[in-house]
């Protein structure tokens, strides 16, 4: 059986209940031995997180008191108010879920929700919701960033290919050790960022290898000065280094 199952009842006492919400189940002997009432419970235990089953108690006499969550005696719903001070005063399983899931959509435990009612509805907390926002827009920014750069680098290219068929001697007067430091910090950069991913592991782009952009670079550009597979891997190769040389 699993220990799910185990931990589940029919109804429970309220430190019961607290105990397996806060997944303490294999503490339940020594806080049953070592309290006297579950309404009022000691400050300190020695019992890992005992603070989160105080509260936890708290949260269901809450719920008790404000008229959420029907009570009784020995599973039996009566909703006398001279059971609250009792210990045989007892909440039955169905009412504690259903009560849960309207108050505290974000609590699932495990005696209370089966494994595939905790994976078809996944909580998400405000603060993890605030951020995926911000690394969506962090994501979305770089994008940008990337499509200026390619925009910058096609006009750049499209500039140079009218360059180099006004002037077909343009071989003899290579660009200077600077521009081309630059150029190819630029190509680096921009082929880490391509082959790259967001912290949570999102990929920038489509392309996961190298070889993935070079053969859509050829495919694309197949008849452009450059633009064959042993010069891009060369040019990439070397653009890598230095980037990373650079960086270091």
């Amino acid at each position: 059986m699993h220990q799910n199952e185990q931990a589940s009842k029919v109804f429970y006492r309220p430190i019961e209940a607290a105990i397996r919400w806060a997944g303490l189940l294999r503490y339940e002997h020594v806080v049953l031995a070592a309290i006297s009432s579950s309404r009022h419970l000691p400050q300190s235990l020695d019992c890992p997180r005992w603070d989160e089953v105080r509260l936890y108690t708290d949260r269901i006499y809450d719920g008790i008191l404000n008229g959420e969550l029907p009570f009784g005696k020995n599973g039996i719903t009566i909703n006398d108010t001279k059971l609250i001070d009792s210990p045989e005063l007892t909440v039955r399983h169905v009412d504690l879920k259903r009560w849960m899931h309207e108050h505290y959509p974000g609590q699932r435990p495990g005696f209370l929700f089966s494994r595939s009612e905790r994976i078809a509805h996944p909580f998400i907390t405000v603060e993890t919701g605030q951020a995926m926002l911000v690394e969506r827009m962090a994501l979305k920014s770089a994008l940008q960033q990337c499509k200026r750069q390619l925009l910058e680098l096609q006009e750049r290219h499209d500039a140079l290919l009218k360059q180099s068929t006004a002037i077909p001697a343009c071989a003899q007067c290579p660009i200077s050790d600077r521009a081309e430091a630059t150029y190819l910090n630029i190509i680096g950069g921009m082929l880490d960022l391509m082959l790259g991913q967001s912290p949570s592991g999102t990929p920038y782009s489509c392309f996961k290898t190298q070889e993935a952009v070079v053969s859509t670079l050829i495919a694309h550009h197949g008849g452009v000065m450059g633009i064959t597979e042993r010069t891009l891997n060369g040019k990439f190769a070397i653009a890598r280094r230095r980037l990373h040389s650079a960086a270091n």
